[in-house]
């Protein structure tokens, strides 16, 4: 049987100067998912795939030119489906004018913590 739509569902934690919002909902048995921060825009989509045969999960990223979220979507991409066992989207998107090397650690951090607690959720069902 296939699944409902349901309604987008949040995590929100704060990481120097951003805000991170990460934002999920199911689309029949695959997800969509976003994480957004700062001046919110598409830098990076990965898609995650489960493959039953062999009960891995493996991802693909496209990044906008000059952004950097591409290892936060594909990480995550790949951590969303083998939670799920199906197919994710991952949109990321995270900017901070005039941003430090400590502030984008600060952020990578916080965003990799979100990833795994949604993977936590996602897992719990």
């Amino acid at each position: 049987m296939e699944r409902q739509e349901s309604s987008p569902r949040r995590i929100e934690r704060t990481a120097g100067r951003a805000g991170l919002l990460l934002e999920w909902e199911r689309i029949g048995d695959d997800l969509s998912v976003k994480l957004t921060g700062g001046a919110s825009h598409v830098g990076a989509v990965a898609v995650g795939i489960f493959d039953s045969a062999s009960g891995r999960a493996s991802s693909s990223v496209i990044t906008v030119p000059g952004h950097r979220e591409d290892e936060l979507a594909l990480q995550g991409a790949r951590q969303f489906s083998e939670a799920i066992r199906s197919v994710t989207v991952f949109t990321v998107g995270i900017h901070v004018d005039d941003i430090t090397k400590r502030e984008i650690e600060e952020i990578v951090s916080v965003s990799e913590g979100m990833i795994e607690e949604l993977s936590g959720i996602l897992r719990e069902g």
